[in-house]
């Protein structure tokens, strides 16, 4: 046979090869994810749920959500670190679905790469099956897209679609809630996925910091506080509205505690939500400190250690915080829900950090 001289689509950049290779070594992953729900095994064009597992529902509402990791994917990048990143990104897709009191059911992801690494992608899909176990949801699918020349060889993004169930007489949101109603605080696990465009200019553009640096307040390097995975709330969330009456929770992502909780408060009602019940971590204060951030652009950027919401009637905040302590969440009582008064609808946060 003549040696083939013509254009070819691996001359172009792309491994077909590399690609299925990657498909093989995620696939114990992905099956750690399964739920009796789903049908057939990674490889198809769809990924099957069975739907009949609903019949269950008088009215069951679907809820879904979409969401990606930001810039974050940059630290994962230059840390050559790629097994938390996924994690990351079911917590941004899953807790969004739960705010609404849906449960989480299934997941697709998107992983776009200038080029294809099998172990690299694995590692990433290794890092979503982490976190959709954490979920109680299954990874029913994906993709893998190369793109050579529109990425560089070692970049690479991500994002994911989910899916999720609730009663429609058992919806949570801002008609439920009330005046003197509790706000809940639930503690991040640290920057979470919001904010790393600030972060990554304060800490690394301006003032040159390495990530390998061991920075004294963390206890650890730079690159792994930074890289610290986002909290999965999602059974969190579930098992709270199981043992307490919740009126609504609300995810803290871009755009800070106020404006996120704010979403979530009706009409002629407003939210006060106290500083002094808390600490920020060390990060948001390296953060604010090596840039000059002033506190309202910390506090419209990032979570500033607050990453979920729950708004319960007063009399279920101690079964609330008691349900939250038996699973481990760090959560205190942060504020109240007052009449709107002179005050616009919305949330603000009031006083000084602890």
């Amino acid at each position: 046979m003549p040696e083939t001289t013509g254009a070819s689509y691996a001359a172009a950049g792309v491994d077909i090869e590399a690609g299925d290779r990657a498909v093989e070594l995620m696939k114990e992953w992905v099956k750690k994810t399964r739920r009796p729900e789903v049908l057939g095994g990674l490889g198809g064009f769809a990924g099957l749920f069975d739907a009949s597992a609903l019949k269950r529902y008088e009215r069951p509402l679907l809820a879904s959500a979409t969401d990606g990791v930001g810039t974050k994917v940059d630290i994962a990048r230059q840390l050559g670190v790629y097994d938390t990143i996924g994690h990351d990104l079911v917590a941004m897709v899953m807790d969004d679905i739960v705010v609404c009191g849906a449960e989480p059911l299934f997941m697709t992801d998107y992983i776009c790469v200038g080029k294809v690494h099998p172990e690299r992608v694995a590692a990433i899909v290794k890092g979503i099956a982490e976190g959709c176990v954490l979920a109680g949801c299954a990874l029913v699918g994906g993709e893998t897209a190369e793109h050579p020349g529109l990425l560089g060889e070692d970049d690479f993004d991500v994002a994911g679609a989910g899916t999720g169930v609730v009663e429609a007489d058992r919806l949570l949101g801002a008609e439920l809630i009330r005046t003197g109603d509790t706000v809940i605080a639930m503690a991040s696990s640290g920057l979470h996925s919001n904010g790393y465009s600030l972060v990554r200019h304060v800490l690394l553009n301006q003032a040159g910091l390495s990530l390998d640096a061991r920075i004294e307040e963390f206890g650890r390097t730079l690159g792994e506080e930074l890289l610290e995975p986002t909290r999965i709330y999602s059974l969190d969330c579930l098992a709270l509205t199981r043992t307490a009456e919740v009126h609504a929770f609300s995810h803290v992502t871009g755009g800070g505690l106020a404006a996120n909780l704010a979403r979530v408060i009706p009409d002629g009602l407003h939210a006060v939500v106290d500083r002094s019940t808390w600490t920020p971590g060390p990060v948001f204060d390296l953060v604010g400190r090596t840039g000059d951030v002033e506190r309202p652009e910390l506090e419209k950027t990032l979570n500033m250690g607050v990453g979920m919401i729950a708004v319960v009637p007063q009399e279920s905040t101690d079964a609330a915080l008691a349900t939250l302590a038996d699973r481990g969440v760090d959560a205190w009582v942060a504020g109240e829900i007052t009449d709107r008064g002179d005050e616009p609808t919305g949330a603000k946060l009031v006083g000084g950090y602890a």
